[in-house]
């Protein structure tokens, strides 16, 4: 019985394999979706990422640029994605860190400068964020009116200890752009 039971078992084997053979109308993959043109190249992480910021998915994002990150490396880009991505999810040391890697690697990125700017003035260091701004500013050559206003409020905020007011004023951070962020005050965002 066990000499005939191998031969069954060899036997619906074989018909298995025999159903698992290509067909020439069958789609090489079962399971891709209909209509995806497989030669097309795909969208950049870093383009899915910028994306995501906009729909307000952070998380969503930061995972997109660990992906490009995978492809091209830890460049100025990424490292500036990340940090702004850290900063929307409020990972304030997390997003400092990965913008001071991104000014490493160049000291004139402006959307690093600027994000970091903000990261030290959410984090109370309002003389060295001015600094950055100024940076920012400079490297930007004035054409941004966000980091102008930036700048004008660390410049205001380090000038003025009851600027510093949290009664007085409170602010927040609005995306402008490409991973640039603009401070608020209460007053102007309607709160």
């Amino acid at each position: 019985m066990t000499g005939l039971r191998a031969i069954t078992l060899a036997a619906l084997a074989a018909l298995a394999l025999t159903g698992c053979a290509d067909t020439p109308d069958a789609p090489a993959d079962p399971f891709a979706p209909a209509g995806v043109d497989r030669d097309e190249e795909a969208v950049d992480g870093l383009t899915v990422g910028h994306r995501l910021m906009r729909a307000g998915e952070f998380e969503l994002a930061r995972k997109a640029y660990l992906r490009a990150a995978l492809e091209r490396g830890f460049d100025v880009d990424i490292l500036s994605a990340l940090g702004s991505a850290d900063l929307r999810l409020g990972r304030l040391g997390q997003a400092e860190e990965r913008l001071r890697d991104a000014m490493d690697r160049d000291p004139t990125f402006v959307p690093a400068l600027n994000n970091l700017g903000v990261v030290l003035m959410e984090t109370g260091r309002t003389a060295e964020a001015a600094e950055v701004f100024r940076a920012a500013f400079a490297n930007d050559s004035g054409q941004s009116d966000a980091i102008r206003a930036n700048l004008a409020r660390a410049l205001a905020k380090r000038d003025d200890p009851a600027y510093a007011d949290p009664e007085k004023e409170s602010f927040a951070l609005v995306r402008r752009g490409r991973g640039d962020f603009l401070i608020l005050g209460a007053a102007e965002d309607g709160a």
